[in-house]
């Protein structure tokens, strides 16, 4: 047995031997080249259409950039060149046939090679040259420029690889949709990276989406009549003549004539479908989201700063006023006259503080660009007129920067320009700039600013308040809400009630500031301190505790109205030249918002030489010899305002129904499913006609014909999935040609074929059981043969109108040919009633001949009788 194995294994050795050697001495063949070119089918033209479509569909989603970027060219040319260039590397991977490594390879050299001039210009060298930071700026760009762009306020510059996502994201998505366009046989999974790149310009954009419902009715028109071209073209070139189970399942179309009514049916079918979807969307529209913001990425973002760790500049105001009452905090040059320095707008109040509600944190955002800090022209605002200030900090210590209203821009200077550039925070809604690290002499700026609403008060008269959302306060002394009732009285005007409340605090109170040589007037605006002031017989206060009571009054009455706080000249330079503003020069003054118009400044102080009265000297009394008195009555122990500012958490908040929390969620649901509703009508009446025609089927009125309508119902489904038998056939002729197509139903189909055929030609009818079991069967056959293809064949065979179609051709032409028969046998006998009459008159002719003389044939034909 050993000998054996030793002659086995030397017999594999030497046969194994022998094949080595045998493929050594075979001729070597010379290896073919990869195929190049285009899939079968495709031609230039047809990729030159392709391409060009998707620029344009891609391009509608870049556009969702613009006022991210403010309208910036820059962002125009980095997301279209993203575009054309990954256009470019899909056409050269389809043409070359590269695998996925050769493709990712070119595209990340594409994307360095070009990002330089198209992402990063600003740390390029000469703007397109590569150099170290911009090498940077195109390394973390892909995983840094998302967070940026969402957490820095639009627009957000140009700078620190914020171009990288119009870039990235066009490149990336217009690679995705080349391939898929050119590389995958079914044409519809192209629109997945267009409805990506749409949805990334709307996620990464603002609130105020240019032209939003323009975009969207043209993305969904051209991508829809796009699609509806490249499949047809793909039946008309036999792109998918091989088509087995499981492919897409269409057929190719041969005839030229039939190819153009096929088309040209798609057409105006499609047309009018997305001109009615367009038109109710149109409509639609402003009536769901009437009044409502829309909702971004960037505003679910979590708050980049803590307002709380910023105090209110608010509790600084005696301060600026008795310490640094002479001394320069800095100067301003441009101020117009009567125009104001702005420190910040104090919108929440918690029964210590009036400052910034704490909850608007998310709404100071970073600044990208400093020199471009909003998107909103000067002439898009009314009443309100634009300037340049020129700030030089000197005493003034502070994170609020300040400034004269609505800052377009700010040219930082100084040598901390960049550390304050990068610690910079605006809030669009109040108006207020911050910086976390805080403003100290020689730092300087050019605040390019549009200055709040100068409004007549003749102008004011009719108009109503804004409808804003306000902050909810909390810790408001009760006597607030009593005195407004008492200040206003009966008045119901808007203006009426906001300038009452400002002219009798005006008119009636008494200035002072607690400085030496004035009357004593208590700091601090806490609601102890409002409740001193507006429950004294004389009111005495500054700025802080006016300003703090109106706004205090007016909120009560559901007055939109906030505490501003800045400085002001008591005179301003003839020439309009630098004014050194002093702690002397601080004030607060209350704005309120009106409709139309908006923010509307009101000031409530007394004027400084409107001195309190001295009390009178009481006589003096004459001392009585002491009496025990009783010990005074127990007192209630009065309520002391909170020791800090209580968390949000723990503000009061109303309850709120649930149409309240979610109606607008649902609203704006509701308005983005709108287009896709009406576009899927068409699909839900097909289904609806499907389910009343095999109820019809299996309803008929007798038993053959419920059978051969369950055999119709297969030759239905055959079609739907694109095996339409021959018209002329029989049902077994038929079940032959559906074997071929779905092998695994063979058997079954031409059983069901053949007791069609008996209960329709067969004698008798069949009985109720004879029909439940052949529909059970119908059913089966139904099922294989779906299963028989792939998930999109059996979608589309679902709502393919082709069956009901060719239906209805085939009703009108039993019709057409039922009509005809009908005149013909009309036409029958009419000729019959004709010839009828004919024969009638003839005989009544010959009769009326035999009652006269009668004539010689006549005579002939008597003699022969007589002679037979």
């Amino acid at each position: 047995m050993m000998a054996r194995g030793q002659r086995g294994q030397r017999g594999q050795r030497t046969q194994r031997t022998q094949q080595t050697g045998a493929r050594a001495a075979a001729p070597q063949l010379p290896r073919q080249p990869r195929p190049r070119g285009l899939r079968p089918g495709f031609t230039w033209a047809q990729v030159g259409i392709d391409a060009a479509v998707l620029v344009i569909l891609l391009g509608l989603g870049v556009l969702g950039f613009h006022d991210t970027f403010a309208g910036g060219w820059r962002y125009i040319l980095a997301g279209f060149g993203g575009i054309v260039l990954g256009l470019g590397l899909a056409l050269a991977s389809a043409h070359l046939h590269w695998n996925v490594w050769k493709t990712a390879g070119a595209a990340v050299l594409t994307y360095l090679v070009f990002g330089f001039a198209l992402a990063a210009p600003v740390e390029a060298a000469v703007g397109f040259l590569p150099s170290l930071e911009s090498l940077m700026v195109l390394v973390t760009g892909p995983v840094t420029a998302w967070k940026d762009i969402l957490t820095v306020a639009a627009p957000v510059g140009i700078n620190g690889g914020m171009l990288v996502a119009p870039y990235l994201s066009g490149m990336l998505t217009a690679l995705v949709a080349g391939l898929l366009a050119w590389r995958v046989r079914l044409p519809y999974w192209t629109i997945i990276p267009v409805l990506a790149m749409a949805a990334v310009g709307i996620m990464f954009g603002t609130k105020d989406a240019p032209m939003a419902l323009v975009r969207g009715m043209v993305l969904v028109m051209a991508s829809v009549a796009w699609l509806a071209w490249r499949h047809h073209r793909m039946r008309v070139q036999g792109t998918q003549a091989d088509s087995s189970a499981e492919s897409a399942g269409t057929t190719t179309v041969s005839h030229p004539s039939t190819a153009r009514k096929m088309l040209w049916r798609r057409v105006g079918m499609g047309a009018a479908v997305l001109a009615v979807a367009g038109l109710l969307t149109s409509a639609a529209s402003p009536l769901l989201l009437q009044g409502q913001d829309r909702k971004v990425l960037r505003d679910v973002v979590d708050p980049p700063i803590e307002l709380f760790d910023y105090p209110s500049p608010l509790m600084k105001f005696r301060q600026y006023v008795k310490d640094e009452h002479e001394e320069v905090l800095f100067t301003v040059d441009g101020l117009p006259e009567g125009q104001r320095v702005r420190l910040a707008a104090l919108d929440a109040y918690d029964g210590m503080v009036y400052n910034v509600n704490p909850q608007s944190g998310g709404n100071f955002s970073p600044v990208g660009d400093a020199s471009k800090l909003t998107g909103t022209s000067d002439t898009e605002i009314p009443n309100r007129s634009s300037g340049t200030l020129d700030i030089s900090i000197e005493a003034y210590r502070g994170v609020w920067l300040p400034g004269g209203g609505k800052l377009n821009g700010a040219q930082l200077q100084g040598p901390r320009a960049d550390q304050l550039s990068q610690s910079l925070y605006y809030n669009d809604g109040n108006e207020t700039a911050l910086s976390t690290i805080p403003l100290q002499q020689g730092d300087s700026y050019s605040a390019d600013v549009v200055f709040p609403v100068q409004v007549a008060p003749e102008d004011l008269e009719g108009q109503d308040f804004g409808e804003i959302v306000m902050p909810e306060l909390t810790g408001v002394p009760q006597i607030v809400p009593e005195k407004a009732a008492e200040l206003t009285g009966n008045q119901d005007q808007p203006f009426a009630i906001a300038s009452g409340l400002a002219s009798t605090l005006h008119e009636s109170g008494a200035f002072s500031n607690g400085r030496e040589g004035e009357v004593t007037s208590l700091s601090g605006h806490y609601a102890g301190r409002v409740t001193q002031l507006l429950d004294a017989e004389q009111w005495i206060g500054d700025d802080e505790q006016y300003a703090v009571a109106m706004s205090l009054m007016a909120r009560s009455l559901d007055i939109p109205a906030r505490v501003v706080m800045g400085f002001y000249p008591e005179n301003y330079p003839a020439d309009g030249g630098p004014v050194q503003i002093k702690g002397k020069d601080v004030h607060a003054w209350v704005e309120v918002n009106f409709e139309n118009i908006g923010w509307v400044a009101l000031d409530p102080t007394p004027d400084k030489d409107n001195v309190p009265t001295p009390p009178q000297q009481e006589p003096q009394s004459t001392p009585k010899p002491q009496v025990l008195q009783p010990p005074p009555p127990p007192q209630e122990q009065a309520d002391l305002p909170p020791d800090t500012a209580p968390e949000p958490q723990d503000a009061e908040q109303e309850d709120r129904s649930w149409w309240d929390q979610w109606g607008q969620l649902v609203m704006i649901v509701v308005y983005s499913l709108i287009p896709l509703i009406i576009l899927m009508i068409p699909l839900i009446i097909i289904a609806i006609l499907k389910t009343r025609r095999r109820k019809r089927r299996r309803s008929a009125d007798t038993p053959a014909e419920q059978v051969s309508g369950g055999w119709s119902e297969v030759l239905s489904l055959a079609t739907d999935l694109g095996s339409e038998p021959q018209r002329s056939g029989t049902r077994r002729e038929h079940a032959g040609q559906l074997a071929g197509t779905f092998p695994t139903v063979a058997a079954t189909t031409t059983l069901l074929a053949r007791r069609a055929d008996q209960a329709v030609f067969g004698p008798g009818e069949p009985s109720e059981a004879q029909v439940a079991d052949y529909w059970a069967r119908v059913d089966e056959n139904l099922s294989g043969m779906r299963d028989s293809v792939g998930g999109w064949a059996r979608f589309r065979a679902k709502y393919s109108p082709r069956s009901l179609m060719l239906e209805a051709r085939a009703g009108r032409q039993r019709r057409r040919r039922a009509k005809k028969l009908q005149r013909q046998v009309a036409r029958d006998r009419q000729a019959e009633r004709r010839r009828g009459d004919r024969t009638a008159e003839r005989q009544t002719r010959d009769a009326r001949r035999g009652e006269g003389t009668p004539s010689v044939r006549t005579v002939d034909q008597q003699a022969r009788k007589e002679q037979e």
